[in-house]
């Protein structure tokens, strides 16, 4: 399987998919993991990620990012090793 690079300033091209990354709460992880995560994987900064963090705790799940499914994928991936349960949907 050939890896290819996601980079952060991937745009969405005219008549693409669109995707949203979804973060589902949970009792086991902390606010800091979750923060952190969402830093690390999403590049949020971190009064960004706080904020998610908080709606997930109170609302039971937020979206995170939206763009390219397969950019979110990755994300998505990339959070569920951490831990968190995310899943991606198209829009």
């Amino acid at each position: 399987m050939k890896e290819r690079t996601l980079h952060r300033d991937d745009k969405l091209k005219s008549g693409s998919e669109v995707g949203s990354l979804l973060l589902y709460n949970d009792d086991v992880n902390t606010f800091d993991h979750v923060i952190k995560s969402l830093v690390e994987v999403c590049g949020h900064d971190p009064v960004q990620a706080e904020q998610c963090a908080l709606i997930v705790h109170f609302k039971g799940s937020c979206d995170v990012k939206t763009g390219l499914p397969e950019v979110l994928n990755a994300m998505s991936k990339s959070l569920n090793l951490k831990g968190l349960n995310s899943k991606v949907h198209i829009l």
